[in-house]
């Protein structure tokens, strides 16, 4: 039963962007025709593919208090999607990512854009700019989408502390992120602070204390936290994982993508502890290099599971993740709910994407 709710739960939410996008890309043209790429590229990166789980946590959230189903609710908790588009862009730009669900990213877009154009300029610049300028936009969407969803005066004011709350702690991690590379650290503690707040916290734990917000529901938090909180940590060492291990055909992005961008993981942490000083300089000179080769990326991969750092990681992966589901079991969320959200849980640590 959980997973057809699931399922239904992301086709709503589809359906929620589908209608909005729409309207707002029609918006969009009504100022310019000039506008109609940056109408297409919002459309089809918010409404092809994404696993949608912001929303669906954060509805979850709600619907856990005890709380009637509602359509203004749904189409208030997808406004976290569009939080997540931002993120999204804008981390392609800040990584250097020229792929994106196996197709350009959005910099890399309208990069052609310009040169297929033949516009003056930089086509680089160009490409990079429009693609803050619609990072940008995704945000000013989400605030839009939530204004609109038809929430009363009440919920709106209850859900702004964690709506605000969850985009600065975004804006820190990615900056955290970011400073970490510069910093070239190697600290296990260092790398799961980013993950917390790059990732963990806002695509989980934040988004069920929206749905708590809305519900009027504020004494869920705790329990809320509880599961979130780790289950967040899990969520980003997976995505730790596949940013090294993933198959391209299934990530969307080149094998090896987080050594190219020289992201510093707690994957990338645990191996250098581990390993000797020969492999930490092969580690360090690969970390950021962008001309990476295919078999110098076996090479990494290759110290990564033989310092042990693989296997850690996994372990590390099942204990948060069943210290989450273990406080859901004991908690009062609603029972159906929790079934739901203990689904949501596997599938958050065990994806393949």
């Amino acid at each position: 039963m959980a997973s057809q709710e699931l399922s239904q739960l992301r086709t709503d939410i589809d359906g929620v962007l589908a209608d909005f996008t729409k309207a707002r890309s029609g918006a969009l043209v009504d100022i310019g025709s000039e506008l109609r790429p940056v109408a297409a590229a919002m459309t089809e990166f918010i409404t092809d593919g994404g696993k949608r789980f912001r929303p669906i946590f954060a509805y979850l959230g709600y619907l856990g208090t005890g709380a009637t189903p509602r359509q203004e609710i749904l189409k208030a908790c997808t406004a976290l999607e569009l939080v997540h588009v931002c993120a999204l862009i804008h981390d392609d730009v800040m990584d250097g990512s020229d792929t994106r669900r196996n197709k350009p990213a959005i910099h890399k877009l309208f990069q052609a854009l310009h040169d297929e154009s033949s516009y003056q300029g930089n086509s680089e610049r160009f490409g990079l700019a429009s693609a803050i300028l619609l990072g940008d936009l995704a945000l000013v969407w989400a605030d839009r989408l939530l204004v609109e969803s038809g929430i009363t005066r009440e919920e709106f004011v209850n859900a702004q502390e964690v709506f605000s709350d969850m985009r600065d702690e975004l804006m820190a991690g990615q900056y955290l992120d970011v400073l970490e590379g510069a910093l070239a650290t190697t600290s296990v503690e260092r790398s799961l602070k980013v993950a917390r707040f790059k990732s963990g916290k806002y695509s989980i734990e934040r988004p069920l204390h929206f749905g708590a917000a809305l519900a009027g529901k504020a004494e869920f938090n705790e329990t809320y936290s509880k599961f979130g909180l780790p289950l967040g940590e899990a969520f980003q060492l997976r995505d730790d994982i596949l940013g090294v291990f993933g198959d391209p055909k299934v990530t969307g992005k080149p094998a090896g993508d987080d050594i190219r961008e020289g992201k510093r993981t707690v994957l990338i942490a645990v191996t250098m502890e581990n390993s000797t000083s020969a492999e930490r300089k092969v580690v360090t000179s690969a970390l950021g290099n962008q001309s990476l080769s295919a078999t110098e990326v076996e090479e990494i991969q290759g110290i990564i599971r033989s310092t042990g750092a693989l296997s850690e990681v996994e372990k590390l992966i099942t204990e948060l993740t069943s210290e989450a589901i273990f406080t859901l079991q004991q908690s009062t969320v609603e029972g159906r709910i929790a079934n739901v959200l203990e689904e949501m849980a596997i599938i958050a640590t065990q994806r393949s994407v």
